[in-house]
């Protein structure tokens, strides 16, 4: 079998050809890709593979604009470090992925579902519709949540929400002006709700908003302590396996 890694970090890329090797040494890793255009260049001049490992930011733009330029029928898998709602468009399009990290179980899985597939006529319609979900134009984001406010109701703004904290099972806001409130939805939904550019889950405990950064200390093997403001009770830490996709959405 050959196949193509196409990641524009080279540490990732190097990972997942070790882990294919060890899975199956007999399968050949052809090309080792880090950008749409360099890509494009070479489907344009070799032999299409027999399977795609897919990232789906890379350098220079989605990996989508390689479809819009070079017909591909061999089957994908995509590498991804993407939230929560894109994984639903992946499971809902029957489309494979391994979320990063990539672990050896999940890549043999992946490979095994790879050799079990009768037929790719499937996954290249599947490519346009995925394509679509991930890339709405004009997504529908909270704007405003109601929380209890003593005996009254208290409506806040997105835009007043520096962070949102799971604490013993109950979700809080916690607002610019240094307030927080309990509000009734758990962080999984919540993720689904607000705009991704500007919050993202650094940890189970933690959706962090931009505006709520204090300060961002680097830490040997590349953990991250954040400061928070308003100042949160305890220390906050990125969790490991989120410190590359939280550089990338610091980087939007």
């Amino acid at each position: 079998m050959k196949v193509i890694i196409i990641e524009d970090e080279s540490f990732a890329a190097l990972r997942l050809r070790k882990m294919i090797n060890e899975y199956d040494p007999e399968i050949e890793v052809v090309a080792e890709l880090e950008s749409v255009a360099e890509s494009v260049a070479w489907f344009r001049s070799n032999k299409e593979p027999d399977l795609i490992f897919l990232d789906i930011h890379l350098e220079d733009d989605l990996s989508f604009a390689i479809f819009e330029q070079v017909q591909i029928s061999c089957p994908v898998i995509f590498t991804t470090a993407f939230d929560e709602y894109a994984i639903k468009a992946f499971k809902l399009k029957s489309i494979d992925y391994l979320l990063k990290p990539i672990v050896q179980e999940e890549l043999a899985a992946a490979l095994k579902k790879y050799r079990e597939m009768t037929s790719t006529v499937k996954q290249g319609s599947d490519l346009e519709s995925l394509y679509q979900l991930l890339v709405k134009k004009e997504p529908a984001y909270r704007e405003r949540f109601s929380v209890s406010f003593g005996a009254k109701i208290k409506t806040i703004s997105i835009d007043q929400i520096a962070y949102f904290a799971s604490e013993e099972g109950i979700t809080f806001a916690y607002l610019t002006d240094k307030g927080s409130y309990p509000v009734d939805i758990s962080l999984d939904k919540l993720m689904e709700e607000v705009d991704p550019g500007k919050y993202f889950r650094i940890n189970r405990k933690i959706l962090l908003g931009i505006i709520g950064i204090a300060d961002i200390h680097v830490y040997p093997k590349s953990r991250l302590k954040l400061d928070l403001k308003p100042k949160f009770h305890e220390e906050v830490f990125v969790s490991l396996d989120k410190v590359t996709s939280f550089k990338k959405w610091l980087d939007r």
